[in-house]
């Protein structure tokens, strides 16, 4: 039987992944990991390639709901281009919405000189801000020594790791008050029906916060406002769900909070002033 042409390839990699909501996407992605060329490059040159070995390993690893970042490696976000591998959570377009809100609060001035993310993961936050604000320099910080290395090779490929100190901690911070802190903290109650993917595959640690998912919340409430300095803000995701609740979380520590919404419409980051 002769070899598949690349088109066939991508229509049976698609058939395969019928469980996604954008199988001839991860099919495309793959192959074009695969060859080692960008996906527009893939699309404008299907009948100059001949299927890589590799492909073959690519499908079967993807068929098992293995997320498509984990195997390419790579998950673009805001202005950059993250690794990521298993250990930290895939940046979702979402927590966009934290840069957003953070650059509507800087808008008309020179932006933050100190940023601060906790529970970096891959570093997605604060390296999309530390290149929204060049002058800006930054500490991530999470639990998790797997995660760190993460992002401190993130930092390292960007070429910021003069500007992002990534340390081992928790929600208390550094001491130190920023002018932007970021957050994606776990926020998914216990028990809730997850897609296979992100149950089996992304660590339940940056996932999952109590009963209700508001968890973290309650641990961070009390601590943030020694976190944010005069005229700064923190950003922190939430459930489409937990508005009001998360409000009132931080509003009961004299915190001042409004809620920013996604590109859908959900309620997405609270905004968050002293």
């Amino acid at each position: 039987m002769p070899p598949l042409t690349l088109r066939a390839a991508l229509a049976a990699a698609a058939q395969r992944f019928a469980f996604s909501a954008t199988p001839s996407l991860d099919a495309e992605l793959l192959l074009a990991h695969a060859l080692g060329i960008t996906r527009e490059r893939l699309l404008l040159t299907l009948d100059g390639w001949q299927v890589p070995d590799t492909f073959d390993t690519l499908v079967e690893r993807r068929a098992a709901h293995e997320p498509i970042a984990y195997l390419t490696g790579i998950r673009a976000f805001w202005t950059i281009d993250l690794h990521v591998a298993p250990g930290v959570l895939v940046p979702r377009a979402d927590s966009e919405t934290l840069i957003e809100a953070a650059v509507a609060h800087f808008a008309g001035t020179s932006g933050p000189r100190r940023v601060l993310d906790l529970g970096t993961g891959s570093g997605a936050l604060l390296l999309a801000a530390l290149d929204e604000w060049p002058d800006a320099s930054g500490v991530g910080i999470d639990a998790s020594p797997a995660a760190l290395g993460i992002a401190r090779d993130n930092a390292e490929r960007l070429g910021v790791a003069t500007r992002a100190q990534m340390v081992e901690g928790d929600w208390m911070g550094t001491g130190e008050a920023f002018d932007l802190v970021l957050c994606n903290p776990p926020y998914i109650e216990v028990g809730a029906v997850l897609p296979f993917e992100v149950r089996t595959w992304e660590p339940a640690s940056a996932l999952f916060a109590g009963a209700d998912g508001l968890d973290d919340y309650r641990r961070l409430a009390p601590l943030l406002c020694a976190q944010i300095a005069a005229g700064g803000v923190a950003c922190i995701e939430i459930g489409s769900t937990q508005g009001a609740e998360a409000t009132s979380l931080f509003e009961t520590t004299g915190l001042n909070v409004t809620i920013r919404r996604d590109l859908a419409g959900h309620d997405r980051c609270l905004v968050i002033t002293p």
